[in-house]
């Protein structure tokens, strides 16, 4: 071969070389003998937040900070030939950023001298944020006497969260967003025979689809690049319990290892060829009818039928409008607090709008409303129609307005319901009917409706209708 034709080819290698080291989805980064950065990729660059014109021929320390200086892998490679073999690393960029990697490194040895030390990383710095941000223990501060109201449809879902505290029954919580789920799920939690073990909370829906599965069930060291042991939240909740908030929100596949995990009560980390008993009581809870999640391919059959071993239905606020001056109360005595204020109560005319308004948002929409308001009172005592938040008038204002007219107090209630109320209370009310004419015998009744007999009862919780013993 010429020296052109080797020149030729060099730079052929050369470019695959660089194709490769860009598309490749962990971080490459060399240096030299005397430290300085020589190879820098672009999955390098994206950890570390930095630009290659940052760091490319830069000496490492003067870039990154490190708590010492035998915290840098690559330096004790290159210095010392140490190899290490998915090693977790956690340092500093010259932003100050923390970033978590976990690191292969070792010396390039030519002639028995090091000419230079590579480093491959994998990013766990978004893994290590998640367990910070999302994974809350030991934060149970709600009992069943934090759940605020005397209305007889919350009194019903409180009585039978408190029966479910005698066993370690799986348990669905449904209920719009902000109606306070989980106030049920640490209540039922707290009361029971687990309050002494763990609480872990998780929404499945703040879960990336790349880390669910090993953030749920844990990883065995070696079971891919960068994998160390880990223990899963279903192992963090041993003899605890497993809060899974937007269970439909999870990833259809491990719905059906979690289905197996709750069935068998045993776990496989991935990677792992063990499977590992556990102790965990499951609470899940979603926002939207089981039915239509289920027929949307959002929530599975077998899945839901294990969770609804006990169901609740926490009612949204425009059903227990009655509890609105408790709520008011609590939450005025909650900020009066936090803003050193002392705010005695709401005036009659907030109250009348309050008890008109629909309440998309629930009791947590009526949190924000009193807090709003309390932060533009400066010297009253009464928080007045003034004080509401410019959001919550406007959209008070394109709510559809009411009149106590002769002609409107003529018109039959039922044409002022939405739609979606309508059809549910024709459908409660045609339930209890064929319900009632079977003499309560569900699986007749299911039949009749050309329904399944856990469709059927599914709806009967739901609507309150009829409970088994």
């Amino acid at each position: 071969m010429s020296l052109e034709e080797e020149v030729k080819h060099l730079r052929y290698l050369n470019d695959i070389y660089k194709s490769i080291l860009d598309e490749i989805n962990v971080g490459v980064q060399v240096i030299d003998q005397t430290g300085n950065t020589i190879i820098y990729n672009p999955k390098k660059m994206q950890l570390e937040s930095m630009a290659i014109e940052d760091v490319l021929n830069k000496n490492l320390l003067e870039i990154f900070n490190f708590k010492n200086k035998k915290d840098s892998r690559l330096l004790q490679s290159l210095e010392k030939g140490v190899k290490t073999n998915a090693t977790k690393q956690t340092y500093f960029n010259n932003k100050g950023k923390e970033i978590t990697t976990i690191n292969n490194t070792y010396p390039i040895v030519k002639n028995g001298e090091t000419i230079a030390a590579v480093e491959i990383a994998n990013d766990i710095t978004q893994y290590e944020r998640l367990k910070k941000s999302v994974l809350k223990t030991g934060d149970t501060r709600y009992t069943f006497d934090s759940i605020i109201g005397e209305s007889k449809a919350l009194k019903n879902v409180i009585e039978a969260g408190k029966r479910a505290t005698r066993t370690s029954s799986s348990v669905l919580i449904i209920g719009e967003t902000g109606t306070g789920k989980e106030l049920f799920a640490q209540s039922i939690h707290n009361g029971s025979g687990r309050s002494h073990m763990p609480f872990v909370s998780q929404n499945c829906a703040a879960l990336p689809d790349n880390l669910v599965e090993s953030l749920l069930f844990g990883t065995k060291k070696g079971a891919f690049t960068g994998a160390i042991d880990q223990p899963g939240l279903l192992e963090q909740a041993e003899g605890g319990t497993l809060l899974l908030d937007e269970i439909n929100s999870l990833n259809p596949i491990l719905q059906a290892k979690l289905l197996r995990a709750i069935q068998e009560r045993v776990i496989r980390r991935v990677g792992d060829t063990k499977d590992k008993e556990i102790d965990v009581r499951i609470i899940a809870t979603m926002n939207e009818d089981p039915i239509d999640a289920i027929a949307n391919d959002r929530l599975r059959k077998d899945l839901y039928y294990r969770l609804s071993v006990v169901s609740l239905f926490v009612p949204p606020l425009k059903e227990r409008k009655e509890d609105i001056p408790l709520l008011a109360t609590k939450f005025i005595e909650k900020y009066n607090s936090l803003f050193q204020l002392n705010i005695k109560k709401i005036s009659n005319e907030v109250y009348q709008l309050f008890y008109e308004y629909n309440w998309p948002g629930n009791v947590r929409e009526l949190e924000h409303i009193i807090e709003g308001a309390m932060n533009l009172i400066i010297d009253d005592d009464v928080i007045n129609f003034s004080h509401l938040p410019n959001h919550f008038i406007h959209k008070k204002k394109q709510s559809p307005k009411q009149s106590s007219t002769s002609l409107e107090n003529s018109v039959n209630e039922d044409f002022k319901k939405k739609l979606k109320d309508y059809l549910e209370d024709a459908e409660a009310n045609y339930l209890k009917a064929v319900l009632s004419n079977h003499k309560n015998n569900v699986s007749h009744t299911a039949s009749i409706l050309g329904i399944s007999r856990q469709s059927l009862q599914y709806r009967l919780r739901k609507y309150q209708i009829y409970k088994q013993s």
